[in-house]
């Protein structure tokens, strides 16, 4: 008997070499048969989702690039998404280029993004010139800071309620998205369309993305802005989770009320999405996405889709808003978050900001395992 023998017959009934090898082949039959856990599909060979943060989540601060990207790494983010170009300093080159610099030092990918880019929306405003020239900028500053995209918005729920309905805003929208489509494409970068405010339903998103191209323009998912439109964020994702190339995600809280619906946004975990589900889902649909967070927590906000009139500005799916209102029977009130009065105002704001932030990027690191850093 050789030593190989010997190690399978110590403790045990006798067994030659044979029958241990076929027995060995039936289990690993028996066991590759089963369905796998969670746990178990995620295997270190499977790419990790990269976690950041959208710097809106943090605005009270105040802070410009430097010490958002410093904040961004101190919490340990793969990515930081600035959303607002008055959050950079300068557009020079020279600028742009030491802000990237400094992002890649400390291990961070940028994003960036601006505001409306729709001229007749409510929303636009003409500090950077017109929308197309907004939109222009934005691209090269994209490509400076070495950003895959720019992110832009059509408006807010009030353009549903202008001249022509949103049909006409997506329409200007288009146009202007059209008229920049070779500066995009040049510069190898992609417009990111946000379903922002409760402008757009995710069909009219995915409407305004097809009409303009998607050669060079997906969509900025916003699950918190799904709740603005009476939608579900887990039917958002399916809809527009195959156009999407960057993110601004938060957790809602829906619940009943007489006229309708209330909503609170609230930081990952303490509303009511399935982030185990959601980011299956979105492994799915968009894997080298990141998922990044901003938190906008606390203000709550009533939608009397229930009253006489509600749905004239907006388009009534009854499966739609099904799964809405399955969401709400589900959800509870919340309180809203109230800053005190007078001078300890700012700091408990902006204390309230980053606790919430930091609350969402360490439940989504610890609980449903994001991120490339640990």
């Amino acid at each position: 008997m050789d030593s190989w023998d010997k190690t399978f017959w110590i403790g045990a009934p006798p067994m030659n070499r044979r029958s241990f090898l076929a027995g060995l082949v039936t289990a690993t039959a028996v066991a590759a048969s089963r369905p796998l856990s969670a746990a178990t599909t995620q295997t270190a060979s499977t790419p990790k989702i990269k976690l950041g943060m959208d710097n809106y989540a943090v605005r009270a601060m105040g802070w410009k690039a430097p010490a958002l990207i410093a904040y961004a790494a101190s919490i340990k983010c793969d990515t930081l998404f600035i959303s607002d170009l008055d959050a950079l300093e300068s557009l020079d080159e020279a600028a742009l280029r030491a802000v990237r610099h400094q992002a890649e030092a400390a291990g961070l990918a940028l994003y960036v993004g601006g505001w409306s880019i729709c001229p007749t929306s409510k929303t636009f405003k003409k500090n950077w010139g017109t929308a197309e020239e907004l939109l222009r900028l934005g691209i090269r500053v994209a490509k400076a800071l070495g950003s895959p995209i720019f992110r832009a918005v059509l408006g807010n729920m009030e353009d549903r309620k202008t001249e022509g309905g949103i049909q006409a805003r997506i329409a200007d929208t288009v146009t202007v998205l059209k008229a920049c489509r070779r500066d995009a494409l040049d510069a190898g970068i992609k417009v990111a369309i946000e379903n922002h405010g409760g402008d757009l339903h995710s069909w009219e998103t995915l409407q305004l993305i097809d009409a303009a191209g998607r050669d060079f323009v997906g969509c900025n998912i916003d699950s918190g802005n799904a709740a603005w439109t009476l939608e579900d964020p887990h039917d958002l994702l399916e809809t527009l989770g195959p156009v999407t190339i960057c993110s601004s995600l938060r957790d809602n809280m829906i619940w009943e009320t007489p006229e309708g619906a209330a909503v609170q946004w609230t930081a990952a975990g303490d509303g009511l999405i399935d982030w185990k589900k959601y980011v299956a889902r979105w492994r799915q649909l968009c894997p080298s996405v990141p998922i990044m967070i901003e938190t906008i927590s606390g203000a709550q906000r009533i939608f009397p889709y229930k009253q006489p009139g509600f749905w004239q500005h907006y388009d009534k799916r009854p499966d739609k808003l099904a799964q809405f209102e399955a969401l709400a029977q589900r959800g509870k009130p919340l309180t809203p978050f109230k800053a005190p009065p007078g001078p300890e105002n700012k700091k408990a704001t902006q204390d309230n900001q980053k606790a919430e932030l930091e609350k969402s990027i360490a439940y989504l690191r610890t609980e449903i395992g994001l991120g490339v850093r640990t």
